[in-house]
């Protein structure tokens, strides 16, 4: 008597035949994406499969933080908020994986990395183009970083046109300057391309928001999605810090930069201001 279990079929109706039709392989273009890592270490070095996956991944959740601030920036134009706070929650938890994968790299010892460093040659993280159009986007603008893509044409006018139009903060306060509140005329007509700087004719402006988040709902819930951002993005660039200081110490940057001593720096920068700045007023002695 045989002991075989009869074969078991698939349940319901799952396609099997997929002659002439488009496999899930077929729609997310998985041969190119699954052959897109190319280690260049000779003999191939086991952790350097992880390094090129760690960033090419970083690199797709940017491409999606960015589809989702220009979205974002849309409805601001058009005076719709309410759609902007699903789109910031996404962001939000974007962020959070963004920060998470820091731990992975985090398991690439200094010996295994050393083993392999040199193949980067000049490549570095400073130089990826959707990193810096996030931080263009939310407000941090330098036109120098732009010679770091000279001899990209595509990505140096991409980059170039995001540097000279309002960022996603420059398109709230226009928004509410639109709806009534007593929004300073320089903070809504500008040079775009100029690092925006703080502005204290704003305090009142947002500590009215949060005194009364009834009466001003919308802006209220914004300026705290704003806050969110800035704050997942602070924990992200930190995380950052920790990991390279561990995995290369005090090492310079392959692509030039102070390692270390640049992220840390980056650590003082904040991109909506006055958003932290009214905290300090808001049920203050003497109100």
């Amino acid at each position: 008597m045989s002991n075989q279990r009869p074969e078991t079929s698939f349940e319901g109706e799952i396609q099997t035949d997929f002659q002439d039709k488009m496999t899930y392989g077929d729609y997310l273009c998985l041969d190119q994406v699954l052959s897109a890592q190319n280690p260049r270490s000779d003999p191939p070095h086991h952790d350097e499969l992880l390094f090129i996956i760690q960033h090419q991944t970083t690199e797709l959740w940017m491409k999606l933080i960015l589809h989702e601030l220009q979205a974002a920036i849309a409805y601001m134009k058009a005076d719709t908020l309410e759609p902007c706070f699903k789109i910031f929650a996404r962001i939000k938890l974007i962020q959070v994986q963004l920060f998470s994968q820091w731990g992975v790299l985090a398991t690439l010892t200094p010996s295994e990395y050393a083993q392999f460093r040199h193949v980067l040659g000049q490549a570095s993280g400073i130089q990826s183009m959707q990193y810096r159009a996030i931080e263009f986007t939310l407000g941090n603008k330098r036109r120098a970083m732009l010679e770091i893509f000279k001899d990209d044409p595509e990505s140096y006018a991409k980059l170039q046109a995001i540097l000279e139009r309002p960022s996603i903060y420059d398109e709230f306060l226009r928004h509410l300057y639109r709806q009534g509140y007593a929004v300073p005329q320089e903070s809504i007509r500008r040079d775009w391309s100029l690092p925006y700087q703080r502005n204290p004719k704003l305090i009142p402006v947002f500590k009215a928001i949060y005194e009364n988040p009834r009466q001003h709902w919308d802006p209220y819930a914004m300026c705290e999605k704003f806050v969110d951002m800035e704050e997942q993005f602070q924990l992200w660039r930190f995380r950052h810090m920790k990991t390279v200081e561990r995995i290369i110490g005090y090492k310079v940057g392959t692509g030039g930069s102070a390692g270390v001593a640049y992220l840390k720096k980056a650590l003082d920068f904040t991109f909506f201001p006055e958003l932290l700045d009214v905290r300090t007023e808001i049920g203050s002695v003497g109100d």
